[in-house]
């Protein structure tokens, strides 16, 4: 009998911070069961003695010694229940909850964790069937589906489920389109990873104006309702549709992050781009008189204002060169309209010039393209040109190799072809740009922001009306 007709034993390896997680996701698959081992946690940037030691100790949770639990584990018979696998049938909700109160209502919305934690407005019959007027749509008619992260189910959701959650973060019927649109992507505002991911959303198109976004003075700011009740109901449909958010078992952000209740959402100022610079939505492959909204993921959002006798554009490429999240290969920059204009006057006459331009002439900080990059270290450790002479400038130096696709676009080990000493384009061979940039704001200030975001994908609203 071969080995892929009796299966091959196997032993899940969890640290013990996740125990919840792991559990849970096991009964949820059909496999109560499931042959765990743990770890003490945590086992990241801890030395390898350290983790020897622990698989020579005992599991923290069992209190039983590791190695012989994993031995065990995988040479004792399966039951029958043990065999069965497969995911748990989720149980159906209730359309409609009983009668009661609003404050015993809302009460129950935040125990079942079904809010930001901030008060919502509850989703009444009346008021839901108001919602499904601002589209021509089915209210039963399936939207997508969404989960936390892959391990995890996707939940799928209808159009009147969609409607309960816009109901409750205070949408208005005519933004309902738009609010279909980011459900029907199935991208989640609140990803259960331990790092406390952040989510973006760039709204183009006739429906800023049509609905009245603001795209001008605060445009990222709680000061349009448009704007603030449409990015905290993402998070309403990642939590409540999507299945996400519960802290230990689909939420693991260690943090948190505080952009996950308004998701950095945000409608670009088109009539602020300089002359050759398309809307974002176009750069996309989408037309000019689309309605759409695009999605991004990242880390972390700085507001950047920084005077300095240096033009803007050499401003924006010595921060994006010094600036460094976890595992940054990408960056989004976030222009106000006065900036955008002072780059493009210096040259740039497209947003993918200036963004060339930037990850052509981007280096890394030598301590963390050294420490990015083992392989590279002991290549130049041993002598091996050019990796030997960024080397010798030491960790104050900044190595010629950009993170963002400039140059070789060689980072995290794959340094081939980085042999010249200067920054050159490569022209059309030039590898993919991981910059992406929007313009909007109120034209006050010579004021930017930027991040670890990169692009993910976008859905088109005007197919929701």
């Amino acid at each position: 009998m071969t080995l892929e007709r009796i299966g091959i034993p196997a032993v899940a390896i969890v640290t013990s911070r996740f125990v919840e997680l792991a559990e849970t996701t096991a009964f949820k698959k059909g496999i109560p069961n499931l042959r765990i081992t743990f770890t003490p946690h945590p086992i990241t940037d801890r030395p390898a003695e350290l983790c020897r030691k622990y698989i020579a100790g005992s599991d923290p949770v069992t209190g039983k010694p590791m190695m012989e639990q994993i031995y065990d584990s995988l040479t004792a018979k399966l039951s029958e229940e043990d065999s069965r696998g497969g995911y748990l049938k989720r149980e159906p909700r209730p359309r409609l909850l009983p009668p009661d109160t609003p404050d015993n209502l809302l009460a129950y919305f935040h125990e079942q964790n079904f809010t930001d934690g901030n008060p919502v407005i509850l989703p009444t019959e009346k008021k839901v069937a108001e919602m499904l007027k601002g589209t021509s749509r089915a209210p039963d008619e399936w939207v997508g589906q969404m989960r936390p992260s892959p391990p995890h189910e996707a939940w799928y959701y209808t159009v009147e489920m969609v409607a309960v959650n816009a109901v409750m973060a205070g949408v208005k019927p005519e933004h309902f389109p738009l609010v279909l649109a980011m459900a029907s992507k199935g991208v989640t505002s609140l990803i259960s990873s331990t790092s406390s991911f952040a989510r973006m959303a760039v709204v183009n198109g006739p429906i800023v104006d049509e609905i009245g976004m603001n795209k001008g003075i605060g445009a990222l700011g709680p000061f349009s309702q448009v704007n603030s009740s449409i990015g905290r109901c993402w998070t309403l449909i990642s939590k409540n549709l999507g299945g996400s958010g519960k802290p230990g078992e689909t939420y693991l952000g260690t943090l948190g992050n505080p952009v996950n209740f308004n998701n950095l959402l945000m409608p670009e100022n088109e009539e602020g781009l300089p002359p050759g610079w398309d809307p974002y939505h176009v750069q996309k492959g989408f037309r000019e008189s689309d309605s759409v909204v695009s999605f991004l993921n990242g880390w972390s959002y700085s507001n950047i204002a920084w005077y300095s006798p240096l033009p803007q554009h050499e401003v924006i490429r010595g921060w994006l060169e010094n600036f460094f999240s976890f595992g940054t290969r990408q960056a989004a920059l976030v222009l106000d309209p006065i900036v955008a204009a002072d780059v493009a006057e210096n040259g740039f006459k497209s947003k993918e010039a200036f963004a060339r331009y930037l990850a052509d002439n981007t280096g890394t900080p030598a301590w963390l393209y050294w420490s990015d990059n083992p392989d590279a270290l002991k290549r130049a450790e041993s002598g091996e040109e050019p990796y030997a002479g960024w080397l010798k400038k030491g960790m104050d130096a900044v190595v010629p190799s950009s993170r963002y696709g400039g140059r070789a676009g060689m980072a995290g080990g794959n340094a081939d072809g980085l042999g010249n000493s200067g920054f050159t384009s490569l022209g059309e061979n030039a590898p993919r740009v991981t910059i992406e940039i929007i313009v909007t704001g109120g034209s006050t200030n010579t004021f930017w922001g930027g991040g670890d975001f990169g692009y993910i994908g976008s859905a088109s609203i005007d197919q929701w009306r």
